[in-house]
């Protein structure tokens, strides 16, 4: 029997150099009227001039902006409740805007809906667990990388337990999406470096996955044949349009991937690292990828093969085994060429703390199910330990 596959994303979508200047002309797409935006936003968008350009457009249309700037990066589960009490519910906006980076962009879809819903933020987190559609949201990002401007969620960090944890619902997807890739040309070259691994690390997660169904196929091989084309080119090169807009499309359809497939293995044992030693999503992701693909490689050869071939990295006349290895080796590479560090003692990470760090991965049940391959707690050790050379 044929399966049947459900697919959801954004309303609206604008896509191209220069795009954020249509953004007031496209504020009747939120289809509410508008007296009153919180805009969530981070200094750089202040020193690069950016922020004045948006309140003006507002401004020209009688509309108050109250300005956010203080999401932390990667925030944790009391600043994302403490920015909205102190900060979002006193202002009571009709509508967010976001333009920033992932923690941003999820940091207003998290208060958009925590201004429609009475649940602590807590409860939130999981699998459908918000009852209401939030406010309208328009979100911008300034990286490429999250693709959480088209996903259904948002991560938060809880320090106790040392893990990050995310809010999955269709009412964390916004009305509009602008995607402008003059916003990212000022990026530094090592945030270009880690946000680009992590879109690639969305796709080919995504095509692996166990969920991987032909829609999210269609977006994942795109993503991946963007992203290796352009990669190099936005880090060497970090002024070409063509470069950054190729990436910021490539992040976005990796973010449809994985909203349709689902991310696996090298998340779930990215958290940890994330949430107990700091180390940032996209780092993360990318020292774990081409060792969670080698251990995955009996499992999804032919798969990694037509990752290998749209990425230009192997021939068709290949085995499965030998494209999926120069796939390997070619984010080997990337991460090399991009400066992405290899070696986990320079996060203060010790042998001592593997066992522990393999707990937390595998209760990451949601991704860990994706995988195409189980993964035994040795197994998740072993990875982590090839990172400690």
């Amino acid at each position: 029997m044929t399966a049947i596959h459900h697919f959801q994303t954004v309303k609206n979508i604008i896509h191209g150099p220069g795009s954020l200047e249509q953004l007031g002309d496209k504020l009747y797409l939120l289809d509410t009227p508008l007296k009153q935006v919180v805009l969530v936003t981070q200094n750089a968008m202040h020193r690069l001039g950016v922020t004045d350009k948006i309140k003006a457009q507002f401004a020209r249309r009688g509309i108050a902006v109250h300005m956010i700037d203080n999401v932390e990066i990667e925030p944790t589960l009391e600043n994302i409740e403490r920015v909205f009490r102190e900060d979002v519910a006193p202002f009571a906006p009709d509508a967010l805007i976001a333009v920033g980076g992932g923690s941003v962009l999820d940091a207003a879809k998290l208060f958009a809906v925590m201004l429609t819903n009475d649940t602590p933020l807590k409860e939130l987190l999981g699998i459908d667990k918000v009852s209401n559609p939030g406010k309208p949201m328009v979100l911008v990002p300034t990286t490429s990388g999250t693709g959480s401007e088209v996903t259904p969620n948002a991560i938060v960090t809880l320090p106790d337990e040392e893990l990050k944890i995310g809010v999955v619902s269709r009412h964390l997807l916004p009305t509009l999406v602008i995607l402008d890739p003059l916003l990212t040309l000022s990026l530094p070259k090592a945030i270009t470096a880690a946000t680009g691994m992590d879109a690639f690390t969305h796709s080919l997660e995504s095509f692996i996955s166990t969920k991987a169904n032909p829609l999210s196929d269609t977006f994942a091989l795109e993503s991946m044949r963007l992203i290796a084309g352009s990669i190099v080119e936005a880090y060497q090169q970090p002024d070409s349009v063509r470069a950054r807009g190729d990436m910021l499309l490539g992040s976005m359809y990796g973010g449809l991937a994985l909203t349709g497939a689902g991310t696996a293995a090298v998340h779930a044992l990215a958290y940890p690292l994330g949430g107990k030693f700091h180390v940032t999503h996209g780092v993360a992701n990318a020292m774990l990828l081409p060792h969670v693909m080698a251990f995955n490689l009996d499992s999804c050869a032919a798969r990694l093969k037509r990752a290998a071939c749209v990425c230009g990295v192997a021939l068709e006349s290949d085995s499965d085994e030998v494209a999926a290895g120069k796939l390997i080796e070619q984010i080997h590479t990337w991460t090399a060429i991009l400066n992405i560090p290899q070696n986990l003692r320079e996060f203060n990470v010790a042998e001592e703390h593997l066992a522990e760090m393999a707990v937390a991965a595998s209760k990451v049940t949601r991704l860990m199910a994706n995988n195409p391959k189980v993964l035994s707690l040795d197994d998740i050790q072993q990875l982590y330990r090839r990172l400690l050379p």
